[in-house]
């Protein structure tokens, strides 16, 4: 394992791993084609019960170039499920940069999932947030991001427009659902150290209201491949607290707020492939 978080080890071209990834779900749940994805985030697994019944549940590591997850609140799992007839993959864990396997192991489920033939996805995480007017729990629509990584999934002169990278369409529909949906920007840094208060000033000055470790690589990957995107975020820090930030708080308070938005993602599903 590589001890450069930027750097990807893997030999194997991530678009052929991915291909082969799709292949194998095909063969475990016999489903042809699906339509739409939802990478759940940090506390986000109890959301997968607002998609039905899964028809199939699979390891991730069950499938080539998959990691079994590592952070707290978030599940080894593949689910298979319909929304309104619509096959969806729900993917109720994911890689994070932080655990040194490279960006390309970061993008895999995205990658898989545009593979397996979806042209629809929901990225949803977990953030601490710079907005003062922004309580604990509040669900906050990604309408740009800020990649603060210092690494991007894409290899070699592969130029992605990323202009449109948050669907205003898709966040049109998420409204219409749930009005009081604020929209943010979302800054990724590669953690998994907490940031400092003057660094959460800092990107509060470049244009941020919300900060986390994730999503942002998996939504370069996704635009990449023509995948039309959702991002969805709960509030469970707030950045500068005198109390710090607990991540067995942060698993709780978006599990409580992913109950809630979860039926909201749904219908932009529901929408969206319509």
């Amino acid at each position: 394992m590589s001890e450069d978080p930027g750097a990807d080890p893997s030999p194997v071209d991530p678009y052929t791993l991915a291909g082969r990834a799709a292949d194998r779900l095909r063969t475990l749940t016999g489903v042809d084609n699906y339509q739409a994805f939802v990478i759940l985030g940090s506390g986000w697994a109890a959301a997968a019960d607002a998609f039905g019944d899964a028809h199939d549940v699979i390891a991730m590591e069950s499938l080539p170039g998959f990691l079994a997850p590592v952070a707290e609140g978030h599940v080894n799992q593949i689910q298979s499920v319909a929304v309104d007839g619509h096959p969806v993959l729900v993917f109720a864990g994911r890689t994070h940069l932080y655990e040194g396997h490279g960006p390309s192991a970061v993008a895999h489920a995205v990658r898989t999932a545009a593979a397996a033939g979806c042209r629809l996805g929901v990225l949803t995480n977990a953030n601490g947030s710079l907005r003062e007017d922004w309580s604990l729990g509040t669900g906050v629509l990604v309408s740009d991001h800020l990649n603060l990584s210092g690494t991007s999934p894409l290899v070699g002169a592969r130029y992605v427009d990323l202009t449109d990278a948050w669907s205003p369409r898709l966040r049109r529909f998420a409204k219409l659902a749930d009005p009081d949906l604020p929209e943010g920007v979302y800054a990724m840094l590669p953690g998994p150290q907490f940031e400092t208060w003057a660094e959460a000033l800092a990107l509060r000055t470049l244009g941020a209201d919300i900060l986390g470790m994730s999503t942002v690589l998996e939504a370069i990957a996704a635009r990449e491949l023509n995948v039309e995107l959702l991002g969805v975020s709960v509030v469970t820090a707030i950045e500068g607290s005198p109390d710090g930030i607990d991540p067995e708080q942060v698993v709780a308070i978006g599990a409580d707020a992913a109950k809630r938005l979860a039926p909201m993602i749904a219908t932009v599903m529901r929408e969206g492939l319509t």
